[in-house]
């Protein structure tokens, strides 16, 4: 069976453990070939054989892309992009499911961890490659993925927005960010809600841009994500194991090490796990303005989200509602519209009833005030802030 050129050539630089620049392929090209390419055709396979071993191979030109969040492969000829307008088919091409296959096991590699068929799946955080930001990749190699190697690269830009700049962005009303800065000022704790690619960490980063100077804030996070406009912002960053399984450091054990950083305010980046019980321990010690994001479908289901999360960390139910009544004063919940653009949607205050806590909506998008906002009114000039308006 003759073996292709591309994987002769391949095999090559990878057996010389050569450098692989275009003029280091090209003669490997040419001694394979015994120079007997045309310059388009040695310029064309050149190009192929340095998009298989370098950065993210075809996909370098859409992570390059200052606008692009995302880059799903559902198939060699289906790669999708999203650009801020949502979904939309790109040009790019593989030539078949194995050159897929190997792109995969390449950038899982980069991320220290194993891609085979006795682990068909795999979830790392890789440097920019090329991108304006990390890029977390989930692979799924076939047949596991039908109709072929499923690849998902998620571009976390640094957010690095104020609020000015959001509310300028349309992202709320000039009248919100006013109490949006009034609820900063307040130390009020909170959190941020929403989907993926909503701009919780987005609104997150712009709200600890307006915290006062003085204060120092120790932020947990997966990946760097945060990079708000704070003099005293000192970031944590968790780190998966390596290929051994070894080197591990948890969002959890982090947690637990920014207590005693002497925190003005703790942030949690996402919380999705069993870290939810040591930082409600953390905001009811003291800890007074801290926040956090957490996924969810609406603002009301938040207590619900949190209870599936603390049972992760043994905190039983009654616990949990009573540790976050105590903790949390409200919910920020951002959603992506149609157009693709992120907004605030709702606002919601932290409420008992019965032994539950539960969250009140007072304010949404299109529907304004609500009674209850009074309590979020309430708790903004307890704490010696002047209610905007």
């Amino acid at each position: 069976m003759t073996v292709p050129l591309k994987e002769r050539v391949r095999r090559r630089l990878v057996d010389d453990g050569s450098d692989v620049d275009s003029a280091t392929v090209a003669r490997a090209v040419l001694a394979e070939t015994g120079g007997v390419l045309g310059a388009q055709e040695l310029l064309a396979t050149v190009s192929t054989v340095r998009q298989e071993l370098v950065g993210a191979g075809p996909l370098d030109t859409l992570l390059r892309d200052e606008r692009v969040t995302d880059v799903l492969v559902t198939g060699p000829e289906s790669v999708w992009v999203d650009d801020g307008a949502g979904l939309r088919r790109s040009e790019v091409r593989f030539a078949d499911d194995d050159a897929v296959r190997r792109l995969a096991q390449r950038l899982v590699a980069l991320g220290g961890r194993r891609l085979d068929d006795a682990a068909p799946f795999a979830d790392v955080w890789l440097p920019a490659l090329g991108a304006h930001g990390p890029v977390r990749l989930h692979a799924v190699l076939s047949p596991v993925a039908d109709p072929g190697t499923c690849l998902s690269l998620r571009v976390l830009r640094p957010a690095a927005h104020d609020l000015a700049a959001l509310g300028e962005l349309g992202t709320f009303e000039p009248e919100i960010g006013a109490v949006l800065k009034s609820i900063v000022d307040a130390r009020l704790a909170f959190l941020v809600s929403g989907a993926t690619g909503s701009g919780k960490t987005t609104l997150l980063a712009a709200l600890l841009g307006a915290v006062d100077p003085a204060e120092r804030i120790v932020c947990v996070e997966d990946a760097g994500e945060l990079h708000p406009a704070h003099p005293q912002l000192l970031r944590l960053i968790a780190r998966p194991s390596n290929v051994e399984g070894s080197g591990e450091v948890t969002i959890q054990q982090l947690v637990r090490q920014a207590l005693r950083m002497r925190p003005d305010r703790l942030v949690i980046g996402e919380v999705r796990g069993a870290e939810v019980v040591d930082l409600l321990a953390a905001l009811n010690t003291g800890h007074d303005g801290g926040a956090g994001t957490v996924h969810a479908n609406a603002i009301t289901e938040i207590p619900a989200r949190l209870e599936a999360l603390a049972a992760l960390g043994g905190l039983n139910r009654a616990a949990l509602h009573s540790q976050l009544a105590a903790a949390v004063r409200l919910v920020l919940h951002m959603r992506r519209d149609r157009t693709g653009a992120r907004r605030l949607a709702a606002i919601g205050v932290l409420d008992r009833r019965s032994d539950l806590a539960v969250v009140r909506p007072v304010w949404t998008v299109g529907g304004g005030w609500d009674w209850a906002a009074d309590l979020l009114r309430d708790q903004v000039e307890a704490a010696g802030v002047t209610w905007p308006g």
